[in-house]
């Protein structure tokens, strides 16, 4: 994550759990999202080979996928793609509070040092790296996003600067009613959430609003989980440029990575192409019902079969799984699901 200043005189906006019997109360009583390993042993249901590994390519979208000596599907790596989807424990992802959905996946998602192309699985980097990101159990992707969901308890760096824990959306909007897809108002991003200042690589500079230190909207998020933790570069503006654009639309469009649905102004029919960690894309504004508004992390199909995404969302007042004003899922006919139009992989 690199080194940052600490905020001066700033509390956090919840209160740090001391033990972790009062954690575990905590999350009982809010149906916190949480994840946990098969069987409580992390590999207890999945073994890393030591090698005898086979590739094979595959189409639409152009990649390579890794099997194990035994038939074993090891990891996806797409061209042109810096993510890697491994492999690893089976883990559960719920949010009680919100959703009787649960999504029970063995992906591990993690960012590569470039971008995938064919035949790198030849190379020096690739068979020194490999094994070692099988046998990774650090929070990839997946499980950084969910630090901030609910119930989320702080975590600290070195220096005293809050990098995860429960986020909020924004602060109120004057006049709104709670029902109104503008109620709690956007514009946070990831730095208003840390309440510090943040130097992007072309020398602009931005610096947090107080009033919207915890708070995080959607493509912020985004930005929070793919660029702050798990190091994604990022630019400040909407325009092209190196890495994570600002807002929802410019990383449908001009986000780094692999479209993999293009926007028709219809739901996509098929989502066999998804795989967990991809962004999700949406037009949701009723007044503006064309346009990309917002966006989200996909996580893969829950427990009745239906692909569920995870986001920050304004009348969920931060990042969810749930159903609140709103199913979490891409397909059927709900709000999120009707509103749905591409996809890409970073």
């Amino acid at each position: 994550m690199g080194t940052h200043p600490t905020p001066t005189g700033r509390p956090s906006r919840r209160q740090i759990l001391a033990c972790a019997a009062g954690l575990a109360s905590a999350g009982a009583l809010s149906g916190y999202a949480w994840h946990h390993f098969r069987g409580g042993v992390p590999g207890s249901d999945f073994s890393v080979p030591a090698g005898g590994y086979r590739f094979e390519r595959r189409a639409a979208p152009a990649r390579t996928v890794v099997r194990a000596a035994d038939d074993r599907v090891l990891a996806t790596f797409t061209d042109g793609a810096r993510t890697a989807v491994l492999t690893g424990p089976t883990r559960t992802w719920s949010e009680p509070r919100t959703t009787g959905a649960v999504v029970r996946g063995d992906a591990w998602v993690r960012l590569m040092g470039g971008a995938w192309s064919q035949g790198k699985e030849r190379t020096r980097w690739f068979r020194e790296w490999f094994p070692k990101a099988l046998a990774d159990r650090s929070p990839d992707a997946l499980a950084v996003a969910f630090q901030y969901g609910d119930g989320a308890h702080d975590l600290r760096n070195s220096s005293g600067l809050r990098y995860a824990g429960k986020a909020h959306f924004g602060p109120l909007v004057p006049g709104q009613s709670p029902t109104s897809f503008h109620y709690r108002d956007e514009k946070s991003d990831f730095y208003d959430y840390l309440g510090t200042p943040w130097t992007f690589p072309d020398g602009t500079r931005k610096s947090p609003e107080k009033d919207r230190y915890g708070d995080v909207d959607c493509s912020g998020f985004v930005r929070l989980v793919w660029g702050y933790r798990m190091g994604y570069p990022m630019h400040a503006t909407n325009s092209p440029g190196i890495g994570l654009p600002r807002r929802a639309y410019a990383l449908a469009t001009r986000a780094p990575g692999v479209l993999l649905f293009p926007n028709t102004g219809r739901p996509p029919a098929d989502f066999s192409q998804l795989l967990p960690g991809d962004l999700v894309f949406f037009a949701i504004d009723i007044g503006r019902p064309h346009g990309i508004d917002h966006c989200g992390i996909y996580l893969g199909p829950d427990t009745d079969g239906r692909p569920r995404f995870y986001s920050s969302r304004s009348r969920a007042n931060g990042p969810t799984m749930g159903d609140w004003a709103g199913r979490a899922t891409l397909d059927g006919d709900g709000f999120y699901a009707q509103g749905f139009r591409m996809a890409r992989r970073l």
